[in-house]
This record gives structure tokens, C-alpha cells and sequence, in this order.
């Protein structure tokens, strides 16, 4: 089954009364942020590269400039750490994708390189720190009862 969060889809839940999505306390949105996650690949969890690859958290720069990425970090809750290279995130809506598998890295993909899954299925908390370890970003999903994901 396929399982992805993404800004709208939390925010349909959020209106429609179900959830109330924790965020921020500044009421201002930051411009990098977290746009989405794939936390549970489609399909049978095989650990195969194409499994893990399919495993992903995207970031959305909606600033008119863009952001170097150099030093910037992204761990979930579990402190598992992902450092960025040298990649520039473009503005005005620019989106990059951190997959969990290997691959080659591009302007618009980037791959963590671990043989597991880093997103946990039944919840989990992304954390975006600038290089000087300042906390720009959270995204936070969780199972509920009623089989709905809710999250960033």
C-alpha cells in the first residue's frame, strides 16, 4: 500500500476536522521547508535498492533565492543523519528529493546511501538543520486508528 504525506493532505485532514497537525509555533512558514515524504514504499518492503529509492522526504524552497545545501542536515527521530553536499536548491518553488537508498546524486535528487529504510512506517520525526545546526524544519507523521496518516 502506498502511503504518502505531502502539505495538502495534511491540510485536508487538518480542515476536515479528523487531526490537528502540530507545526511551528511562528505563524510564518518558513521558505525551505519539508514538502512531503514517502515513508512506506509501494509495494512488499524487500529491502532491495529500488525499495529503499522509492523511500523519500522532499524539501521545497519557496524564497525567490536559492539555498546551498552544504552542511545542512536532515535526521528522523531515531537520529539516523543525512549531510548534504555541495547542491543548491533553486528558489521560487524549487523541490529536491532525498531518497534512502543508492544512486547517483543530482540537481534534484539526492541519495542517503543506507542499506535500510530510515522512515519508520508507523511514525516518525524529520528534523532540517541549517550548517550551523539551527533548526529550520519539522515533520512529524503518525499511525492513527482509524488507518488515516497525518504529518507534515
Amino acid at each position: 500500500m502506498r502511503r504518502t504525506v505531502s502539505i495538502l493532505a495534511a491540510a485536508v485532514i487538518a480542515l476536515a476536522g479528523s487531526v490537528a497537525v502540530g507545526g511551528p509555533a511562528s505563524a510564518a512558514t518558513p521558505s525551505l521547508r519539508f514538502h512531503g515524504a514517502q515513508y512506506d514504499s509501494p509495494g512488499k518492503d524487500t529491502r532491495s535498492n529500488a525499495s529503499r529509492n522509492a523511500e523519500w522526504i522532499s524539501l521545497v524552497n519557496s524564497g525567490k533565492k536559492a539555498v546551498n545545501l552544504n552542511g545542512y542536515t536532515i535526521r528522523d527521530a531515531s537520529n539516523h543523519v543525512y549531510k548534504f553536499g555541495n547542491v543548491t536548491i533553486a528558489g521560487n518553488g524549487g523541490r529536491i528529493w532525498l531518497h534512502t537508498g543508492s544512486g547517483t546524486n543530482s540537481a534534484k535528487n539526492r541519495y542517503w546511501g543506507s542499506g535500510n529504510y530510515v522512515w519508520n512506517n508507523d511514525g516518525d520525526k524529520a528534523t532540517l538543520r541549517n550548517k550551523s545546526g539551527k533548526q529550520l524544519d519539522t515533520c512529524s507523521y503518525a499511525y492513527k486508528k482509524n488507518r488515516v496518516w497525518v504529518g507534515c
